[in-house]
């Protein structure tokens, strides 16, 4: 999609990512960095019981063993996982640096310890960061942070309300997406592997096909009805999980698909039409702000969301993390239907008799090419957008084949772990775009330096596949990636509020999805010739050209400023 987005993270080929992990002084760790509480996150809360996580497989071909893995009695034992933060972090305040020095030295113990030790660095890295910002933005009290209009300050709070709802119960439905179409049996036969990839390809396909209508009628009827919209067919495809029926399972991710176009449109929109409508933020900076304060609590609300997929799939199965999404819907969508007020696409008279027309798709494509600048955002979005899935779908394999190498062919990925790195990535790389934002930094030019730091990291991760699977190289390389993924969100988000009109936001948002997912579902229908480094040769591939596109706009912007 993220999206979730966030993105929205898929899991299918070789992941069934199950974080079963407790509401422990880790989740107060990171969220207190989230919340500006760092030096307390680092003082005297440090123990975590355990950290359980399902286990994964590691190739379509091992689809015995994957459905074995998958049944609840064989999941890991807590006691193999467990990781005491006072061994790491340190009880003493203060005593940060002496305890990365004993984290540092012990990595290599196990795979566990080895990403565990890895998330506390992402996390002190984080909240040092943090330390920084608050610390610069106190030495300027009369700055703008201290004259934010109290208009922006609200709507963030509306918006941010309902967007991590609706975020957390699109999260919630990741971990278990294999597993709960896996265990469906029709006619006496278990759901095959085949069965399920259609499945998921159904929703691509979904999203592709009726992306561009649901925009128009975003645009056309308000940008509040379709999230409510959302609310209630996302919902509706969450509770088709529970039937028997291969039909209605079929029809549940028709919806789910559909519920993903309005999920990366309708907020968005909807904010970005009030932003501009108050008249409060003229240069965008508070709208960017928000994107930033956005996507860095989704990072947070994807490890939790894990957290509550785990506990609700112990207590109902592999359906209760999708029943579990619903009750975020219904909350997201309450809270919606309360706080916000309807917004529709802002229209423009016709020269002939001064006539107000409703969006058309046709319209949207007019625009996009009479305006080359927009045709650079959207080339933007499809292509790291298609790179970001296309790894999503590799890094398991990948992961797993350097573990291997690192501590031999027994040794055992802890999925879960790695995916909360990756989470904690994104949350600096969303913490560096806040930074970023309020040093003024045009949003072009540093958007531009993240891609092609992206595709230098996908491009190391590539060779080191093809050579020699290092597994700290592999890793910071995929982390270097994931924390470019926690910048482009809120930038992506803010450039198109400044060069997509609004009387064509969402059609054009949902355009530009149509060329995403025709890549995204080509090369996962080509795997088996691709294999894992073309698959990753093409995703760091659409990352390169998604820099020259970047490039280009800022020529373009360059040689206008000029003139």
């Amino acid at each position: 999609k993220q999206r979730k987005a966030r993105h929205h993270y898929f899991y299918l080929e070789t992941v069934e990512l199950g974080i079963q992990t407790k509401m422990t002084r880790l989740a107060k760790l990171l969220l207190a960095v989230m919340t500006g509480a760092p030096v307390a996150a680092f003082g005297n809360m440090a123990r975590t019981t355990t950290v359980g996580i399902s286990p994964s497989i590691n190739s379509l071909s091992s689809m015995g063993q994957f459905r074995h893995h998958l049944r609840p009695n064989n999941r890991l034992q807590h006691s193999d996982l467990k990781l005491s933060l006072s061994n790491v972090v340190g009880v003493p305040r203060g005593g940060a640096i002496s305890s990365i020095a004993t984290a540092a030295k012990n990595w290599s113990a196990s795979p566990t310890s080895f990403f565990n030790s890895s998330l506390i660095t992402l996390a002190v890295l984080t909240a040092v960061f943090k330390i920084y910002q608050r610390a610069s933005a106190s030495g300027d009290k009369g700055s703008a942070a201290a004259a934010k209009p109290k208009s922006v300050k609200e709507l963030q709070i509306k918006f941010l309300s309902v967007f991590w709802l609706l975020r957390c119960a699109d999260w919630l439905q990741g971990p278990y997406f294999y597993e709960v179409y896996a265990s469906k049996v029709f006619n006496g036969i278990p759901a095959s592997l085949a069965l399920v990839s259609r499945l998921f390809l159904t929703g691509f396909a979904s999203t592709a096909l009726f992306g561009p209508s649901v925009g128009r009628a975003l645009d056309t009827y308000g940008r509040k009805k379709g999230t409510l919209a959302f609310s209630i067919i996302y919902a509706m495809g969450a509770f088709s999980t529970k039937s028997p029926l291969l039909q209605v399972l079929f029809l549940g991710r028709i919806l789910s698909g559909i519920g993903t176009s309005l999920l990366f449109s309708a907020p968005e929109s909807w904010l970005v039409g009030e932003a501009q409508e108050s008249g409060d933020d003229p240069d965008g900076s508070w709208l960017g702000e928000t994107f930033g304060l956005a996507y860095a609590g989704d990072s947070i609300v994807a490890i939790l969301a894990g957290q509550f997929a785990g506990f609700a799939a112990a207590r109902r199965g592999s359906t209760g993390p999708f029943e579990l999404s619903t009750g975020f819907l219904a909350a997201g969508g309450l809270l919606a239907a309360l706080l916000w007020k309807e917004n529709v696409a802002k229209k423009s008279p016709e020269e002939d008799g001064g006539e107000t027309k409703k969006t058309s798709i046709r319209e949207a494509v007019k625009v996009v090419k009479e305006d080359p600048k927009i045709m650079l955002v959207g080339g933007v979005q499809s292509l790291f957008e298609a790179a970001m899935y296309i790894f999503v779908l590799q890094w398991p394999p990948a992961i797993s084949r350097a573990v291997a190498k690192a501590f031999g062919e027994g040794a055992g990925t802890p999925y879960g772990t790695v995916f909360s790195c990756f989470m904690a990535s994104c949350l600096l790389g969303s913490t560096l775009f806040g930074q970023l934002a309020k040093m003024s930094v045009p949003t072009e030019k540093f958007t531009a330096v993240m891609l092609t730091a992206a595709t230098i990291a996908m491009s190391s991760a590539v060779f080191t596949v093809s050579s020699t699977m290092s597994l700290p190289a592999l890793v910071a390389a995929f982390f270097a990636f994931e924390a470019c993924v926690g910048m482009y969100f809120p930038s992506i988000g803010t450039l198109r509020s400044k060069y997509v009109p609004d009387s064509h936001r969402s059609v054009i948002m949902n355009l530009f999805g149509i060329p995403l997912n025709v890549l995204v579902v080509g090369v996962f229908l080509s795997i088996s010739k691709l294999g894992l480094k073309g698959a990753l040769g093409i995703s760091s591939g659409a990352l390169g050209l998604a820099t020259l596109c970047m490039f280009r706009l800022n020529t373009m912007i360059g040689k206008k400023a000029e003139a």
